[in-house]
């Protein structure tokens, strides 16, 4: 820390942005013996007391650590309290010299950060934007993901043995798309309270093992031999969803996030169902029909995240097919976000 090092925070007390001194005004001047000093300015005693909440350590030596390349001279920090509640572990004050000029970065443990340079309408027009953007919807970002489906038989049926709709593991993918809010509830330092909500569109694909065709039938679904051999062969049912996950983020000291964990709901309606063969001279046939399946579904979501990356994993309550009108199955869906 250089001897220039006269000031370091400003303010701090009351937490406004460069309120004018007044006799009222106290100054708290910490002198080191190496002739610097810390002064600490507030527009009453009580701010002074109020230093308790805060990490002056923590200001010391961040602040000390980069206050070493900027010029020659006072320093001002200013900290405005409808931007930063406290300065605790998880807080860091950032002061970077670019063409002669200092700015001051304050990043919150939230990832959020806020800059102060020479020009406050400019300081304040990047914030709103900040916090304009963070109301608005985001597409794919939480909800969307891709994955692979599998089908759990919940009970048995003779006229539906399970090998005649063995599907492919691999080949039974699974696709969504989704407009999504995740607001803040509640926090702490090391944990969060998030809600996600949203809309979703959803494609579940089953890719048949063997050489079948599911057929809408008289009496219910069909999956009957083709009779020759196929290159592909599924059902695609499409649903738009409505989810509800109530999710823990948790972070480290620093604030860097270090996963989540959420389980909620969703329910959902079949817009669309069709069956698509692919024969080996690569000719295809789709068919649209409702193959007695529920129009209406619902489940239970989980949300599993290591860093930044979204696990999910689906599972449908209700089954997939209207009663005695097909296997006794329930839909499973699990993959990664986009």
């Amino acid at each position: 820390m250089k001897s220039v090092f006269t000031t370091l925070l400003m303010l701090f007390g009351s937490l406004a942005w460069a309120a004018p001194e007044s006799l009222k005004a106290d100054s708290l001047v910490i002198l080191f013996g190496n002739k610097t000093r810390l002064v600490i300015h507030s527009n009453d005693k009580e701010g002074i007391r109020q230093l308790s909440n805060y990490d002056i350590n923590k200001i010391i030596r961040d602040m000390g650590m980069k206050l070493d390349s900027a010029k020659a001279g006072e320093t001002f920090i200013v900290i405005d309290e409808n931007r930063v509640q406290r300065y605790l572990q998880d807080t860091v004050l950032i002061v970077t010299q670019r063409d002669g000029e200092v700015s001051v970065t304050i990043k919150e443990s939230d990832d959020r950060r806020y800059e102060r340079s020479d020009s406050d309408s400019d300081w304040s027009s990047r914030n709103h934007n900040r916090r304009r953007k963070k109301d608005n919807w985001e597409l794919g970002a939480e909800g969307g993901g891709i994955g692979l489906n599998s089908l759990v038989e919940k009970s048995t049926n003779p006229n539906y043995p399970a090998e005649s709709y063995r599907l492919k593991p691999l080949g039974s993918r699974y696709i969504s798309l989704a407009l999504s809010q995740m607001p803040t509830i509640a926090r702490s330092q090391h944990v969060g309270f998030k809600l996600y909500y949203g809309i979703e569109v959803s494609w579940n694909n089953y890719m048949f093992e063997n050489d079948v065709i599911a057929q809408k039938g008289a009496d219910g679904i069909v999956f009957s031999d083709a009779g020759r051999d196929l290159k592909k062969s599924k059902l695609t049912v499409c649903s738009v969803n409505l989810p509800v996950v109530p999710r823990l983020s948790f972070y480290n000291s620093s604030g860097r996030k270090m996963g989540h964990l959420g389980f909620g709901g969703y329910a959902g309606y079949r817009v669309d169902s069709y069956t698509k063969i692919k024969e080996q001279d690569n000719n295809k046939e789709r068919q649209h029909s409702n193959f007695y399946l529920n129009d209406f579904r619902y489940g239970l979501i989980a949300h599993i995240g290591i860093a930044r990356t979204n696990f999910f994993i689906k599972y449908d309550l209700n089954p997939m097919f209207q009663d005695n009108k097909g296997p006794n199955v329930r839909a499973l869906s699990f993959g990664i976000g986009l």
